[in-house]
């Protein structure tokens, strides 16, 4: 929206601004962050007035982790609409919409809806089941490949979408993948970030915590990779206009650091599936379509211990019977042994911003 003003630079020269990346970033940043810090009371007011609290899991289901958080049961869920609404108003008056503002967009939309979903379910239920398994991966396919359509057909992105790269390798590994493997490994990043963000969300301000950080890496990612210069001399993928999803992922960082405000311990509200679904779906399609698909590995690390702890947790008790961790994911392992939820989340935090450092680091090394 205020991007048009740049048309006007010729009458007067500050309104240039508006054509640059990191103004428009910047402004994306502060936009998000001032819209979900006034808009976020109103909405957690509404959602205590639907009494949509939290539903947790009973004690015989945890045991002793349902001692731990006993005082959130009243917390009420589904905050990831503010995170929604503050991103999404910001994109809107920031970016200059493309193919790849549009399909992240429109995965991050598609995402909450099915968080919406589930959340709403587990509510009217009143258990903590929710949306199948089967079900969500079946949408998270269907929302997979109508992305990957989308940047197929459209003549500025096709013959990109179907390069593999790698860190710590200058060339793509793979110049035109077959669309079969495309598919499978879109969808791969695409669910695999959706779920394994859907596990962090466990503890207070963890979760969102660890999505600021990443989106920050990402954010420098696209800026990378949408400019000729530095993608050249970073031996990076060059995606021309990829560098709009710099104000995306700003906008993403606002939001999140709003959100935090009200989640940070204790928790005055909880992002829900609407929330860790949906922006697990939106930094795997930003990580996808900026070409640093497996760089997500070394950046979003803690989601992927987190996700990692269960899929072991659970291989070992079927095939030994014997559990690895008190309690899967990972920090709730650390929770039952004695460590305060802060310590935990600080904890985490730290580690999530080495792991973004890390990701950083590999563009250098190639």
């Amino acid at each position: 929206m205020f991007t048009l003003l740049a048309q006007f630079k010729a009458l007067w020269g500050p309104l240039r601004l508006f054509d640059s990346i990191l103004f428009r970033s910047a402004m994306a940043w502060i936009s998000a962050l001032g819209i979900g810090i006034t808009l976020s009371p109103w909405i957690f007011r509404h959602l205590r007035r639907l009494r949509m609290a939290q539903v947790f899991r009973d004690a015989k289901e945890v045991h002793a982790l349902a001692d731990l958080h006993a005082h959130k049961k009243n917390t009420p869920t589904m905050g990831g609409l503010a995170i929604y609404a503050s991103l999404m108003a910001s994109v809107l008056f920031w970016a200059k919409w493309n193919i790849y503002v549009w399909v992240a967009c429109g995965v991050y939309t598609a995402l909450t809806l099915l968080g919406f979903a589930d959340d709403f379910l587990k509510l009217k239920q009143k258990n903590s089941r929710g949306v199948p398994g089967r079900q969500k991966m079946l949408v998270q396919g269907c929302i997979t490949f109508l992305a990957l359509g989308a940047l197929l057909m459209h003549p500025d992105s096709y013959a990109l979408m179907t390069q593999l790269w790698v860190p710590f390798y200058k060339l793509p590994l793979w110049e035109t993948m077959p669309l079969g493997v495309a598919f499978l490994l879109f969808f791969c990043v695409l669910s695999g970030t959706s779920n394994a963000i859907n596990l962090t969300d466990g503890v207070d301000g963890l979760a969102i915590g660890c999505v600021i950080t990443v989106s920050l890496g990402y954010a420098v990612m696209a800026y990378a990779c949408g400019n000729v210069l530095v993608a050249h001399y970073l031996c990076i993928g060059y995606v021309p206009g990829a560098g709009e999803l710099t104000i995306l992922c700003s906008a993403l960082l606002g939001a999140s650091m709003a959100f935090l405000w009200y989640n940070a311990q204790p928790a005055e509200v909880f992002m829900g599936d609407t929330g860790s679904l949906a922006l697990g779906g939106l930094i795997g399609v930003i990580a996808y379509m900026t070409l640093q698909p497996f760089t997500l590995v070394i950046m979003g690390g803690i989601f992927v211990v987190e996700a990692l702890s269960v899929i072991l947790q659970v291989g070992s008790f079927k095939l030994r019977r014997k559990r690895i961790f008190r309690m899967a994911p990972i920090h709730h392992h650390f929770e039952l042994k004695g460590w305060p939820e802060s310590k935990v989340v600080i904890r985490f935090w730290i580690l999530s911003l080495m792991c973004t450092i890390a990701g950083l680091a590999s563009l250098k090394l190639r």
